[in-house]
């Protein structure tokens, strides 16, 4: 046997950057809910802390998934808790905006029950295999993202109503990109003959 065969990859630590970063993202949900609340959406020195904070968090999202795949740093914690940070942020900022009569409460729905529900799907076809983020997956995230900084940033009023055409695409996207997901574990779920 050669050197290289008869290595064996080390096992990754679970505690690792890309973890704590997720973890770190976790965290700043209740501090970024806590701000907005502070806010009321209306106090201009409390949106710009609970937008920069969400745009801190959501960049942890891009950092986290760098660090683990060029580091070789995946776990199944990390794969788990991910989407679980991605979702608890996303999720709070829409929730709050539509609370405070920012952002219509089917916006929200729709979005969340995409975003739920894909999320399932995932772990129905997991022993089939995976669903990758996909190019359209990205630029609903990216739209999301900067839809929902859009609306937490004090914008002066002749920008103010840029934020729903924006938010008008993610959620096209979320919902084009939803039924691809779909039509993906539909066909990972299909039995080879």
């Amino acid at each position: 046997m050669t050197g290289a065969e008869s290595t064996v990859a080390a096992p990754v630590p679970l505690l690792n950057a890309a973890n704590l970063l997720t973890g770190a993202r976790l965290v700043l949900v209740p501090v970024f809910a806590a701000t907005v609340v502070a806010s009321g959406m209306t106090h201009a020195g409390w949106r710009t802390v609970a937008c920069l904070i969400f745009v801190v968090a959501s960049a942890t999202d891009l950092v986290d998934g760098w660090i683990a795949r060029r580091f070789q740093l995946v776990t199944s914690l990390g794969k788990v808790a991910d989407p679980i940070a991605d979702k608890a942020l996303t999720g709070a900022a829409l929730v709050l905006l539509s609370w405070y009569d920012r952002l219509p409460w089917w916006v929200t729905v729709v979005i969340l029950a995409r975003e739920l529900g894909i999320t399932a799907l995932r772990f129905w076809v997991i022993r089939h295999g995976v669903i990758a983020a996909s190019r359209g997956g990205k630029i609903k995230t990216a739209l999301q993202i900067l839809a929902i900084t859009w609306y937490l940033w004090p914008m002066p009023d002749a920008l103010a109503p840029v934020g729903p055409w924006i938010m008008g695409a993610a959620v096209v996207v979320t919902v084009v990109t939803g039924f691809d997901y779909i039509a993906q574990a539909l066909r990972l779920r299909r039995p080879t003959r």
